[in-house]
């Protein structure tokens, strides 16, 4: 092989490399397990993939891309294995991009190929993809069959499972059962009946006073000043939370635009009478911040910690943090969630609150 040649081959190699590498790499930022338990929620089980299988093909798959991305560099069965390998693992991530765009009708959201680090749409992704498998290809060609080993097969199964290995290690897979924590400080409410002696007089009052609310509630019926109460699915966190007005909010102690988001509740809050009750569901990710969350906040409020999948789960997978809910009676009116077109609005906020309900049920 050319000199010319030899460069433009190691150029190739190298350029996939980073590729892969990134790829593995980001996958894991900004920790692995937080990472890792993201990419399920968010790209793998749309694709239909259990609980209970996603979290082991998840840590095997970014251990292939790490694999890869180490042995495009080296001779070992190069162009007749490593090369086609890589060029399948880069078909199979175009063509379900394909069918993801044409399904979603359109291009928006993060495909997960860097996770969070560099977010890329499903478009982007596409093309970085189509450009990697014609680099590949070339690769593929200009290479001679003369210019690989296939002396030592161990050389990739070594690197495969060590990659594969080190993911399982770093980001360990956590029990399933491990829902929520309880944390403080708690909402309290403590219903108490006190005994007392009633004489007759005070019965003849409490009377008239039940006639003239049946007769109230008769009229008020014609038009309800407040939804009818369902459950909204969130009582085990906070048992209140059902009852009358509330704010429910889905944090990550160390995400910086939550923190933004609960200090303008926080303002809002001290200028707004009756403003609705605040409760926060963290994820259990960097939760040792979560004092320094509320000094920023301004303010503390009820929370409860739960691990990072079923913070996913109760979010919903298509939503992003921060999340804000607008309950009543346990009606979802509001949500806001991420950081784009339906982000949370504090204007728009304070504008839907002091709404009567006549106007919201329009």
């Amino acid at each position: 092989m050319t000199t010319s040649k030899n460069n433009i081959t190691w150029g190739i190699r190298i350029l996939i490399s980073f590729l892969f590498l990134l790829s593995a790499v980001a996958k894991l930022y900004p920790s692995p397990y937080f990472a890792i338990s993201t990419f399920e929620v968010k790209q793998l089980y749309p694709m239909g993939f259990s609980e209970s299988f996603a979290p082991y093909f998840s840590r095997i798959l970014i251990g292939i891309e790490l694999a890869l991305g180490i042995l495009i560099l080296q001779k070992n069965f190069l162009r007749s294995l490593i090369i086609p390998s890589t060029i399948l693992i880069l078909a199979v991530f175009t063509a379900h991009l394909t069918i993801e765009t044409i399904q979603n009708g359109g291009n928006a959201g993060n495909c997960g190929c860097f996770g969070s680090l560099l977010p890329m749409t499903p478009i982007e992704a596409i093309i970085k993809n189509v450009i990697a498998m014609v680099f590949l290809v070339g690769l593929f060609i200009i290479m001679q069959k003369t210019n690989e080993r296939k002396d030592n097969f161990w050389v990739l199964t070594t690197i495969t499972f060590a990659s594969i290995l080190l993911l399982f290690m770093i980001a360990p897979i956590q029990p399933i059962e491990s829902k929520f924590t309880v944390s403080m400080p708690e909402e309290t409410i403590n219903d108490t009946l006190t005994e007392t002696s009633i004489d007759t007089i005070a019965v003849k009052k409490i009377t008239d006073t039940i006639e003239k609310v049946k007769v109230v509630t008769e009229i008020a019926k014609a038009e309800p000043t407040e939804p009818e109460k369902k459950k909204s699915g969130y009582a085990q966190y906070f048992s209140s939370i059902d009852k009358g007005r509330k704010t429910l909010c889905f944090f990550v102690p160390g995400c910086d635009h939550c923190r933004v988001a609960a200090k303008e509740l926080t303002e809002l809050k001290k200028t707004t009478k009756n403003f609705p009750e605040i409760s926060i569901i963290f994820m259990n990710e960097e939760a040792d911040l979560i004092p320094a969350f509320f000094k920023e906040a301004g303010a503390e409020y009820p929370y409860k910690i739960i691990e990072v999948i079923p913070f996913w789960n109760v979010l919903g997978s298509k939503r992003d943090t921060p999340g804000i809910k607008y309950l009543w009676n346990g009606n979802e009116l509001k949500y806001y969630d991420g950081i784009n077109a339906n982000k949370f609005d504090i204007t728009d906020y304070q504008k839907l609150i002091n709404k009567p309900y006549s106007e919201l049920k329009k």
